[in-house]
């Protein structure tokens, strides 16, 4: 079993409860890992036998441009797409952070963190 991530990855988008939110819109940083077997890749140096970082991205490119209301709808959908679209990925895990929250005071983010296994998924 191993872990591949992606950390930091920076977008623009309209997420929110707020209808200001919904129209300005506001930066969003996201991070994602996936649990597989890698030990196939390990030995054949063929992206095949891995989970494509490119792949995870493009879901997550594609997710975070359909507008939400909340981050854990937004978290939620991400990993239904990893589990839907990649096989390989036993176990996903999703940190959305949303910078300069409206909440009335300063507040460098905040972030929700979502966890899914293709087994919880299933049922």
């Amino acid at each position: 079993m191993g872990k591949v991530a992606l950390e930091e990855l920076e977008f623009f988008a309209k997420h929110g409860v707020l209808k200001e939110e919904q129209i300005i819109g506001n930066r969003y940083r996201i991070d994602v890992e996936v649990e597989t077997d890698l030990e196939k890749a390990s030995k054949s140096d063929n992206v095949e036998d891995t989970v494509d970082y490119g792949h995870l991205y493009k879901i997550v490119e594609r997710e975070v441009n359909i507008p939400a209301k909340l981050l854990e709808h937004l978290a939620g959908n991400i990993l239904k797409g990893i589990l839907d679209e990649i096989p390989k990925v036993d176990n996903a895990k999703v940190v959305v952070h949303k910078y300069n929250a409206p909440i009335g005071g300063v507040c460098k983010w905040s972030k929700v963190t979502l966890e899914r296994s293709r087994k919880s998924a299933e049922n």
